[in-house]
């Protein structure tokens, strides 16, 4: 059967009015005026085409065929009497001379309409995903993706960066979320692991005299799915430079995304190099998170002095943090609402009151406040009509919290949000330690091979307890567009030495560093260059760009938040032969 066609469904223009044309594509709609008319809307990847049936023999044929099966029309093309100047082929229609059946769609009901699929349930969006697909607002995402990682792949190559792809299968390493496993049938016992990311080959390429190195690397993390993040696997432009320091990877990147933005985003301005850098502390001080949304004009204020002992019992020794809001006009059921919001993101209440006109103190905790009245007004710089909305706890719940309602404050005042940008910003310095809330004891913050500013010595001073660890800042970075996290990076550890002096705080001797991570620890002692990278999310890079709300709306064939894959029935069972090959046997979980 000859399935070619002349021209694709957003082709055909008046200019090609008699031309005779072969048409295919998916039977969009179909209405019968009467039994001797009947117009029908044919869809390919391209766009759509009225196709005018005037024939009774057609009209029966098209009778039999139901919407969404692939069809191939043969017709002539003629001026529309009725224009739609909405769409690129509204001035022709088709008038056919024969329409061949090429694949039927044998059922009469489908899970949703093809153009309205958004509008349905998200699992069952997943689980007909080839359907949602065919949308064209689903599908003009999953074009912009590609176009995307076009361009991304030309920048880097311009920048003098070379393409390579590393493995799928490698070893089990901690390097912060869980491994898939992947049990070896050659070697009984023992798994592959799937890379969490290309971390520790990109840096052996570096070892091995390589300068410049990126792929679109595909990561593979047993985490849970989050709005901005997929659960199993994900893509990120991962890169990395020899003989390069922090300022040589931010000018890179500040070369290469803004003109992306600009092009692909649904705005059209995105900040200029070089980009806001912004230290860590100061980043939680000044908006309540590591993540700050640079769109949103308002900042963090404390409050402790004057607010920690108004006799408020939520405040009573705690650092108390403040967000002051000019213009912010909600009544007292709008208000509650942003509370009870915040809380239910924070795990924190939050608190408020306002200045009036008369600046007098009104609503939520005023009575606490107004015998303070004077200091609180001095110290945070009130002015008649005033919103503070309120935050408390230990410092970092307090920063936490007052983040939060900091961007809910922000998407409720257009005038604090200047929303139609790419507002990006660098986060540096971050702590090179924290304290586990799972184990209680130290651990690395961000990634344990990154190069602690103070480098040997301060490392040294904080085993010899001259330096609490927790102190430590790291030369990692963060770069954060309109409030969401893109990619981290760092300034690696390339020497032997310093790298066992810090894993030696997180209780981790020069044996275990061996053992870990022996390609990376061996191939630093041939005499490694300095290098450093960074990984930006292609997903969320994506997500940013066509303002989806989730990141599932920019991925072809994604997961749900369960890690599951309704369309093609993953996780799913093995046959027991497939696990005795393994050598593996499946018992039951103990609670």
């Amino acid at each position: 059967m000859v399935q070619s066609r002349t021209h694709n469904c957003n082709e055909l223009r008046e200019s090609d009015i008699g031309e005779r044309v072969r048409l295919v594509g998916w039977m969009e709609n179909v209405r019968f005026v009467s039994g001797s008319l009947a117009f029908l809307v044919l869809r390919d990847f391209y766009g759509t085409t009225q196709v005018v049936i005037e024939d009774e023999a057609l009209l029966a044929q098209v009778k039999s065929i139901n919407k969404e099966s692939t069809i191939a029309v043969n017709g002539t093309v003629r001026e529309r009497s009725s224009k739609n100047p909405n769409l690129p082929t509204g001035g022709i229609e088709v008038v056919p001379e024969s329409i061949e059946l090429l694949g039927r769609c044998r059922y009469n009901e489908l899970p949703f309409q093809i153009n309205r699929s958004r509008e349905a349930d998200e699992s069952l969006r997943l689980k007909y995903r080839y359907l949602d697909l065919r949308n064209p607002e689903v599908k003009k995402n999953i074009v912009l993706r590609s176009k995307v990682v076009s361009a991304l792949r030309n920048a880097m190559t311009e920048e003098g960066f070379l393409e390579i792809t590393t493995p799928i299968l490698t070893a089990s390493s901690p390097e912060g979320a869980r491994d898939y496993l992947v049990p070896s049938r050659k070697h009984p016992g023992k798994f592959y692991a799937l890379p969490q990311a290309p971390q520790q080959f990109k840096q052996l390429l570096m070892t091995s005299g390589f300068d410049r190195y990126f792929q679109i690397a595909p990561c593979f993390r047993d985490e849970d799915a989050r709005g901005d993040r997929s659960p199993g696997e994900f893509y990120q432009l991962d890169m990395e430079m020899a003989f390069a320091d922090q300022d040589d990877v931010f000018a890179v990147l500040e070369r290469v995304l803004p003109p992306i933005f600009a092009k692909y985003g649904a705005y059209d301005r995105a900040s200029e190099a070089p980009f806001v850098r912004i230290p860590y502390l100061e980043a939680m001080d000044r908006y309540g998170s590591d993540k700050p949304d640079l769109r949103i004009d308002l900042t963090l204020q404390d409050a402790t002095a004057v607010l920690g002992a108004c006799g408020f019992g939520p405040f009573e020794g705690k650092t108390v943090k403040a967000v002051v809001v000019t213009g912010f006009e909600a009544t007292r059921k709008q208000i509650d609402r942003l509370c009870a919001d915040v809380e239910v993101q924070a795990g924190e209440k939050a608190y408020w009151f306002r200045l009036d006109e008369g600046s007098n103190v009104v609503g939520g905790i005023a009575k606490f406040v107004e015998p303070v009245k004077a200091a609180v007004i001095d110290a945070l710089g009130l002015t008649p009509g005033c919103f503070v909305g309120l935050t408390a706890g230990d410092l970092l719940t307090a920063q936490k919290t007052a983040g939060v309602l900091r961007n809910k404050l922000g998407a409720l005042c257009p005038a604090h949000m200047d929303r139609d940008q790419y507002a990006f910003c660098w986060i540096v310095d971050f702590p090179m330690y924290e304290i586990g809330e799972e184990s209680g004891e130290l651990e690395f913050c961000h990634n344990p091979f990154s190069m602690p500013n103070g480098g040997l010595e301060i490392l040294q001073k904080a085993a010899a307890g001259q330096v609490d660890p927790l102190t430590i800042t790291a030369f990692q970075y963060d770069l954060v567009c309109n409030g969401v996290e893109l990619s981290s990076g760092a300034v690696r550890n390339h020497d032997p030495e310093i790298m066992i002096e810090a894993f030696k705080l997180v209780r981790l001797g020069e044996d275990d560093v061996k053992a870990k991570f022996p390609a990376m620890y061996n191939a630093f002692c041939y005499g490694a260059p300095p290098h450093a990278g960074i990984a930006p999310g292609v997903d969320r890079m994506v997500m940013l760009l066509t303002g989806a709300e989730t990141i599932r709306e920019v991925i072809p064939f994604p997961m749900n938040k369960n890690a599951q894959d309704v369309m093609m029935g993953a996780p799913g069972e093995v046959t027991p032969q497939q696990l005795q090959e393994l050598s593996i046997a499946v018992t039951a979980r103990e609670e």
